[in-house]
């Protein structure tokens, strides 16, 4: 095979182009292509593990979902995870190879560009079509020189590129229009359409906006997406602070609160307590009252002391301690569990400066932080309740310490991760996804206070918001375009 590609670029940051992608990849799929995402750079603390045993994006394991395919670290090969305001662990392929501040990552870009080519040529061979996601907009004439995330990538493949803008944010046409006059004239050619995404109301309204735009820049809007209303699907790094946390205080909810540290990491953790009916789920970002909860989870940290010192600032340890003292449940996933122990070390500046601090305290370990990063999928059962549990480990911190002999989770491999509180107050793990399960997330809503938690099968739930999307596509979107350059009558419309 030597697959088609097709990418996703958006006139802003968070125009859709992942929902985009993710709907044309579970379309494809329904129509029986064999199709993949691909994602040439992704910044984002969102990430998985794949099946080869490496790191990508979160939005591209889930766009692998969409096409029913198993992950592959092929798929996203350049991920850069911030851990300062100006750097980031840089991982090709998979594996970290280390941290670079941006100046210096700009110089590495040939390196990078040249795994992005490797990776997409691998998919090219066993798909027959790839669908590839842009990051940001490919107008920022300041990233221009040495692209490898938008144009520089649709160049070096000769793709076609669909350009989609978020009606929502104001000035669409501004939006779609600007990016296409900034585009170079080779760049502007390979555009093949555009995409008006999340719109609300008749669509007719907006008929003559739509026929100026097409006049104006000479090319075909494929379609107007409507706004989806209770549309999920897990979100590449955007935390969501401006949108509701979840069910709202009504009747017998559990109140969970999560801080929004700086540097927090897989937050999409929190994904099926924000949906489920019976929890009340909290995000409180900097200088926001700590409300009162039931439960308290201390999520994953991409820089854990750095993180550990914001939530000293915002108040969160007397918090807990108060929390702690009338009877409340603390629960750790990752850089939470960490924060949880009597001592962080990080030799090395893996993380940000060489040194060591205090953690919270409330376990009896320490965590040295080791360049081996741990990244495997692992199934097993919590000991609350012998709950079947499965999850992924993305860390680099090596952890010991009595509290260890309480484990958190036994693995079908017969190893045990992370530590519960010999008053059973604390539950800390290093196991990512760990609500995902339905019995996993039962069993500790159960433990947190829930009397009688529903079960929330969160799989099968965004199984259903990917189809949605799709579903949203067949009918709104132009597939002309796309059906003329699959190979082999693939769809026909």
């Amino acid at each position: 095979m030597s697959a088609k590609t097709i990418m996703i670029q958006g006139a802003t940051s968070d125009a859709g182009k992942s929902a985009l992608a993710t709907g044309l990849c579970r379309l494809l799929a329904r129509r029986g292509v064999r199709v993949a995402p691909f994602k040439p750079q992704n910044m984002a603390l969102n990430s998985a593990v794949t099946a080869d045993g490496g790191e990508i994006g979160r939005s591209q394991a889930v766009q692998a979902l969409a096409c029913r395919v198993e992950p592959h670290t092929d798929m996203n090969p350049v991920l850069l995870k911030p851990n300062s305001h100006t750097g980031s662990q840089v991982i090709i392929q998979g594996r970290a190879i280390g941290n670079m501040e941006a100046r210096g990552y700009h110089g590495y870009k040939p390196v990078a560009m040249k795994a992005v080519l490797e990776s997409h040529a691998r998919l090219a061979e066993q798909y027959q079509c790839i669908v590839a996601e842009g990051a940001g907009s490919p107008a920022e004439i300041n990233l221009r020189d040495g692209d490898i995330a938008n144009m520089g990538f649709a160049e070096a493949v000769d793709c076609p590129v669909i350009l989609v803008a978020d009606i929502e944010r104001g000035g669409v046409f501004a939006h779609l229009a600007g990016t296409l006059a900034l585009l170079s004239e080779s760049e502007r050619a390979r555009v093949v359409g555009l995409v008006i995404n999340r719109f609300r109301g008749d669509p007719s309204l907006l008929k003559t906006g739509v026929d100026w735009l097409e006049q104006y820049t000479g090319k075909p809007v494929l379609g107007v997406l409507p706004y989806l209303h209770d549309l999920h699907l897990e979100a590449e790094d955007s935390m969501g602070l401006d949108k509701p946390g979840g069910a709202r205080a009504e009747g017998d909810k559990l109140r969970v609160a999560a801080p929004a540290a700086p540097r927090v990491s897989n937050h999409t953790d929190f994904d099926p307590l924000r949906l489920h009916p019976q929890v009340e789920f909290t995000l409180v970002r900097a200088g926001q009252p700590i409300p009162p909860a039931d439960l308290i989870v201390l999520p994953g940290s991409k820089n854990v002391l750095a993180d550990l010192a914001w939530l000293r600032a915002q108040g969160w340890e007397e918090a807990i301690r108060r929390h702690l003292r009338y009877g409340g449940k603390v629960l750790g996933i990752c850089g939470g569990l960490q924060m949880l122990g009597r001592k962080l070390h990080d030799p090395d500046g893996l993380e940000g400066e060489p040194g060591s601090g205090d953690g919270l305290g409330w376990l009896d370990m320490e965590t040295t932080l080791a360049p081996e990063k741990r990244l495997t999928r692992m199934r097993g059962r919590l000991t609350l309740g012998d709950a079947e549990a499965a999850g992924y480990e993305i860390h680099m911190g090596v952890s010991a310490g009595p509290a260890l002999d309480k484990p958190a989770v036994r693995f079908d491999d017969g190893s045990a991760d992370g530590a519960r509180s010999a008053d059973d107050q604390i539950f800390a793990t290093y196991l990512h996804g760990v609500f995902d399960e339905p019995a996993a997330c039962q069993a500790i809503l159960r433990w947190a206070g829930l009397a009688e938690p529903e079960a929330l099968d969160y799989p099968a739930l965004r199984e259903a918001n990917i189809d949605k999307l799709a579903d949203m596509l067949e009918k709104h979107l132009n597939l002309e375009p796309i059906a003329a350059w699959l190979p082999g009558g693939a769809i026909s419309v």
